[in-house]
């Protein structure tokens, strides 16, 4: 793989913390990937929504913890819920982009994602009035299989992707991609921000958020980032779901059991888990360390 590292240096605060990208990744409980081979997409309009009332309650936290993120949507949801967009951008967030519907995308073409990014960001345009910039694949599935994907994104005009997990995963996952930002296509500025991952050793541990978070002790995390910022002296890529702060979602029958233990593990504990994650660490949208380092200005 041949790749050129985006440049070095980073936005810190006055006392000098490295801030870290926060992001969220907005779509229904039922869109995910656990619950893929469990229900069907045709039924999904027969099935009560609940990403308005989550996001709504993260938006609520953020303001009360005094933090702006990204918020990567489907446009699936952004055609259903064009309040919702306006309400991420009043309230001075990041929209970019998750894809149309969820679709992995080494289980696409070449044209079909191209013309899933292209339906994704005119459905986001058109509730939020503004240009989308980021883009973030569903299920992190820019890998080894897909090496069209970042040269498609860089035709399109997008700024910056964070479609990348450099792990080995069972759902997911490019061990052999970079860990911290690339710009992964010859002679664009377009730049790969990876979701963060701790290296001890020869082995590397997911820490950038999601079930990782959600499931293992907050001291866990809390140190895997103090690493990240303070002995690679790197800002950490973060991500977590709506959905994730919703106890109260109705159950799937029928999933694999471990996908439901992935799924409900932590619900209850998630949203006090966060608010300490805002104290403990310093936050931007992803577009405020994607652009700069694009323009080469970090």
């Amino acid at each position: 793989m041949t790749v050129r590292e985006a440049s070095l240096g980073q936005h810190r605060t006055a006392d000098r913390r490295i801030v870290n990208g926060l992001s969220v990744d907005v779509e229904e409980y039922f869109q995910v990937g656990a619950f893929e081979n469990t229900i069907d997409p045709a039924d999904w309009d027969g099935i009560a929504s609940r990403v308005e009332l989550n996001t709504g309650a993260v938006l609520d936290l953020f303001a009360r913890c005094g933090v702006k993120a990204t918020f990567f949507t489907l446009g699936w949801v952004a055609h259903r819920h064009p309040a919702l967009i306006r309400r991420i951008i009043a309230e001075g967030h990041e929209i970019a982009s998750h894809g149309w519907d969820h679709t992995r995308v080494f289980t696409m073409t070449p044209d079909q994602f191209a013309e899933d990014i292209d339906k994704a960001r005119k459905a986001l345009e058109d509730a939020g009035g503004v240009a989308i910039k980021g883009y973030r694949a569903p299920s992190f599935s820019i890998d080894q299989r897909t090496p069209w994907a970042h040269p498609i994104l860089a035709e399109r005009g997008y700024a910056y992707s964070s479609s990348v997990a450099p792990i080995a995963h069972d759902h997911y996952g490019w061990r052999e991609a970079p860990r911290f930002a690339f710009h992964p296509v010859e002679g664009s500025d377009l730049i790969e921000l990876p979701v963060t991952t701790v290296q001890l050793g020869e082995r590397r541990f997911g820490a950038g958020g999601g079930g990782f978070f959600r499931i293992l002790p907050y001291a866990l995390s809390r140190w895997a980032l103090n690493r990240v910022n303070m002995t690679d002296g790197q800002p950490a890529i973060f991500y977590f779901h709506p959905w994730e702060v919703d106890p109260d979602q109705p159950r799937v029958e029928g999933a694999p059991l471990r996908s439901r233990l992935r799924h409900y593990t932590g619900l209850d504990a998630m949203a006090d888990k966060l608010e300490r994650l805002t104290r403990d660490f310093s936050w931007c949208r992803i577009d405020e360390i994607a652009l700069p380092l694009a323009a080469g200005k970090l």
